[in-house]
């Protein structure tokens, strides 16, 4: 028994059910995405400071355009002027995802994570502006994440798309889902599908600091079909968050999953955006080297790297160019820590910012290094190379691995020739 005994029923369609989690910034790529698309599964991608992205991908100018309108704000802690252009921001988001979906070639399906906690100082404006130019652009669905998203389907129930579009959501608890379904009621709009993510996920978690290490992703899951079930709701449950292996879906799948997410092994993939430096310290990395800490200004946990440049940053903000953590009143928590360690700078001038890092920074340029807890396994999918390095295996190889495999065993990409 395989995942592929399986299959994933959503909107009248089928679908291999493996889904890559939509890893941001621009980790999990459109190519990322597309492979999973292509072998009939679904492939996310993530919508975290999309404008830059475009920068990036396409040679646009909202980040130089941005910086220069703000300019004179650069030493004002008060960055409550600092807002986003929503026509700009919609054109970069229809650009991306249409970038993407326009380049579909199988049977699957591209989805769109897109997270409530990037508020870019006017939190509702820019959350219904990114989902409804997703929307615009033909994205097939639109995964719900960092957040309760209490208001999120009011922003977008008057879009054409809205019964169209699959609309899923991001839980850890069953009291968050319950809090999230009483509004969907209302609007006579319930999630396509929810993914339970557990605490072994990489980036932020859904947890607090006192209970993350108390729970686990089998209990939550089974609480989660349980609460469906005595609520008569039939809506396909996706668990994520350390499921490593291809014997690791089938078990869950057979528990009632409708399909599962994966993100981790998927870091290391040839068509991630991570630089190839830094997939080599994904796979180098031990269990010693995962932390979960509390440097997200965002106020969630976050599990990362120790070794995570980030960590160290100590460097003035840069929200006139960036900005995507602004709260709505223009503040960010790693802008008080960092004028607070100014103020106290050693007398060689250095400061080292104490509390919260900069990650709009930090992700923009891939110093940000969040990870699943199984990322200390990630050296047991690949081959040691010859001078030592080791081999970047294809998204199509990792996916195949997980579709075809069983008794947890992985089955290593073929040895690439040296040329």
């Amino acid at each position: 028994m395989n995942v592929n005994n399986f299959r994933f029923k959503l909107g009248g369609k089928e679908f291999v059910p493996i889904m890559i989690g939509g890893m941001g910034v621009n980790i999990s790529t459109s190519e990322l995405a597309l492979s999973a698309e292509r072998l009939g599964g679904i492939g996310h991608i993530s919508d975290a400071e999309v404008m830059y992205v475009c920068d990036t991908m396409f040679g646009t100018n909202y980040t130089a355009e941005r910086r220069k309108l703000y300019i004179e704000n650069g030493s004002n802690r008060d960055k409550s002027i600092e807002q986003f252009d929503l026509v700009q921001l919609a054109e970069a988001q229809k650009r991306f995802v249409a970038h993407t979906v326009n380049k579909k070639t199988g049977n699957g399906a591209i989805f769109m994570n897109c997270m409530e906690k990037l508020t870019m100082n006017n939190s509702s404006a820019t959350l219904k502006v990114r989902l409804e130019a997703a929307m615009d652009a033909g994205i097939d669905g639109i995964t719900l994440a960092a957040g309760l998203n209490l208001r999120t389907l009011d922003l977008i129930s008057d879009h054409e798309r809205f019964r169209d579009v699959k609309l899923g959501i991001i839980i850890s608890s069953v009291r968050a889902l319950g809090i999230f379904l009483k509004r969907a009621v209302r609007l006579e709009r319930l999630p396509d599908y929810i993914v339970v993510e557990g605490p072994l996920a990489g980036g932020h978690l859904g947890f607090g600091p006192d209970d993350w290490q108390t729970q686990n992703l089998r209990d939550i899951f089974i609480e989660t079909l349980d609460f469906l079930k005595k609520e008569n709701l039939d809506i396909p449950v996706i668990p994520a968050g350390g499921i490593f292996t291809g014997t690791d879906a089938t078990e869950y799948l057979q528990m009632g999953a409708s399909a599962v997410q994966v993100a981790t092994r998927f870091t290391i993939a040839k068509e991630a955006g991570l630089p190839k430096d830094v997939k080599q310290h994904y796979i180098n990395a031990g269990d010693d080297d995962i932390e979960v800490n509390t440097a997200s200004p965002t106020g969630y946990l976050m599990r990362m790297l120790k070794q995570s440049p980030t960590l160290q940053y100590g460097m003035r903000p840069n929200c006139e160019a960036l900005g995507y953590l602004l709260d709505n009143s223009g503040k960010c928590a790693y802008i008080d820590d960092f004028y607070a360690s100014f103020e106290s700078r050693s007398a060689d001038g250095k400061t080292n910012a104490k509390g919260h890092t900069c990650l709009c920074i930090g992700m923009a340029r891939y110093d940000c290094w969040t990870c699943g807890q199984t990322t200390s396994r990630l050296k047991e999918t690949t081959n040691r190379l010859p001078d030592g390095s080791w081999q970047l295996p294809s998204a199509e190889d990792i996916f195949h691995d997980y579709l075809l495999s069983e008794n947890h065993s992985i089955r290593l990409p073929e040895i690439e020739k040296l040329p």
